[in-house]
């Protein structure tokens, strides 16, 4: 029963995720945002819809993925010149548990207290945390040495952006992590994370919209206030910070 029900979620997220039209409009927005030749890591690989984009865009990619069936299927099914690592990123190396939703794996996650949490908020009411998966992390600072600094990083992974930018200790030129209206204080840790880091201008792209919110990049006061504007029940989108 439980490997039919990760089946379902795999086959759910692939009806999602591969929309033609979302393909192309990915496909778009990456090649706008991405020189040839960019080097892109893509943390919370899942499907792999944006690694394959990225590299649409001409980049090499650096993908990773710690879940199961996930991660093997993204090692049958991706360019060979994608590399794929098995591997969640966070704050050390060390093994970890994610907490895993078989129907619904896209709110997988590693931070231990991200499923209490969204059990309570509006549209995670049919949501169920049904097993945990053993996974291996590593950090960003490592995938930097092992594979040279990116140019880009998009980070999904459902409540451990700041763990994942917590293993890192220089800024990159340019990255994105998902945002949760219902989580906003974790997306402000995370614009905290970043200045500590560096000097960084931001952008949203707001759900599935295929393009920045905004015509200019504003500053973390900008984008604080925006984000605490926003009803909880609004949707999840992606902030992009550039390295000012």
């Amino acid at each position: 029963m439980m490997q039919m029900r990760a089946t379902l979620g795999l086959i759910r997220s692939l009806a999602i995720y591969y929309n033609p039209w979302r393909v192309r409009q990915l496909r778009a927005f990456y090649a706008g945002l991405l020189p040839p030749g960019a080097l892109a890591f893509d943390i919370g690989a899942h499907v792999g819809s944006r690694a394959r984009a990225m590299r649409a865009a001409g980049a090499r990619v650096v993908a990773c993925e710690p879940q199961q069936p996930f991660a093997g299927f993204l090692r049958r099914s991706l360019p060979r010149d994608i590399t794929l690592l098995q591997l969640a990123v966070g704050p050390s190396e060390a093994m970890a548990q994610m907490a895993v939703s078989s129907l619904h794996p896209t709110v997988s996650s590693l931070s231990t207290s991200f499923a209490d949490e969204a059990a309570a908020l509006p549209g995670f009411g049919h949501v169920r945390w049904d097993r945990s998966q053993q996974v291996q992390m590593t950090t960003m600072d490592r995938l930097i040495a092992d594979h040279g600094l990116p140019d880009f990083v998009k980070i999904d992974v459902e409540g451990f952006e700041l763990d994942v930018l917590s293993g890192l200790s220089q800024p990159l030129p340019m990255l994105s992590v998902e945002y949760l209206p219902a989580f906003g204080q974790r997306t402000l840790a995370v614009i905290d994370r970043l200045q500590d880091l560096g000097s960084y201008r931001f952008n949203p792209v707001t759900g599935e919209a295929g393009g920045f919110l905004w015509d200019d990049w504003r500053g973390p006061d900008a984008v604080r206030q925006w984000l605490t504007g926003l009803p909880p029940d609004a949707g999840s989108g992606d902030l992009y910070a550039r390295l000012d």
